[in-house]
């Protein structure tokens, strides 16, 4: 018996290639029903889920940005309905997480939607997929933003803002930060980053140990330091393969549940 499938695919996602990548789906899901729905930016999750019939199944499209949406916005009730996901974005590092490659399959998404962590920001209180962070990743994505609001068509190229700033436009700061109740202070803290999975920012292994699957929930925390700029830019540099954390004292993990 054929399977229906809702495939919900976000059209911006891989750099608007989603929206040619997802036909992909016609053969990885041969001889089942297939409907496909296009995500426009004030899409509605928590209504499609609520209709989604016990005999269908979903398939998310999309980057972790989209996935970090759906969480966020559907009932709880309705995360229990058959979800899958198909990475289509430009990080996928939920994918690089759970699976490691990309190779046409899909992610039982109902197996990782239990237990997410909770970041406030703001008076704002969201779940998390990946990680939370502070520092000169977010700067690098400010300063992206600026770029891209003066010249919409300009490729914009992160490893380049991060080489920047970690040489001359960053300016560290001081950091405290409380694990389980236990207060660390630290000096010259170019990033503070809180971690459910592995990655996160288009293959930073952040925490190489960290398990998203811990049966204690227990999240990481890295704490990026240094008072030499080159030293840290060689350094951060080593994120990619997580060899960075060979330097305990520049690099610091702590790991809690709060």
């Amino acid at each position: 018996m054929n399977a229906k499938y809702i495939i919900l695919y976000n059209p911006l996602s891989g750099n608007k290639s989603a929206k040619q990548e997802v036909y992909k789906l016609d053969d990885i899901l041969t001889n089942n029903d297939l409907e496909y729905v296009e995500m426009t930016p004030d899409f509605d999750y928590k209504s499609f889920m609520k209709k989604v019939r016990a005999d269908e199944r979903v398939v998310l499209c999309g980057g972790d940005g989209t996935i970090h949406r759906f969480i966020n916005e559907v009932d709880e009730e309705d995360l229990s309905k058959p979800v899958f996901y198909f990475p289509l974005g430009s990080g996928n590092d939920f994918n690089r997480d759970v699976h490691g490659k990309l190779d046409n399959t899909l992610i039982n998404l109902n197996n990782y939607m239990n237990n997410l962590p909770l970041v406030t920001v703001k008076g704002q209180t969201k779940k998390f997929l990946n990680n939370v962070s502070f520092g000169i990743d977010g700067w690098c994505c400010e300063v992206a933003d600026k770029i891209r609001a003066k010249e919409s068509t300009k490729p914009i190229n992160y490893t380049a803002i991060a080489v920047k700033g970690a040489l001359f436009q960053y300016k560290k700061t001081n950091a405290t930060v409380i694990v389980d109740g236990k207060e660390y202070q630290y000096k010259d803290v170019f990033l503070a980053s809180t971690t459910k999975g592995r990655f996160y920012g288009g293959g930073m292994m952040a925490t190489p140990d960290q398990d998203r699957n811990d049966p204690e929930h227990k999240v990481s925390v890295l704490v990026f330091r240094g008072k030499i700029r080159l030293q840290v830019l060689l350094v951060f540099s080593k994120i990619f393969t997580g060899e960075h954390i060979k330097k305990p004292k520049m690099c610091i993990i702590h790991t809690g549940k709060n």
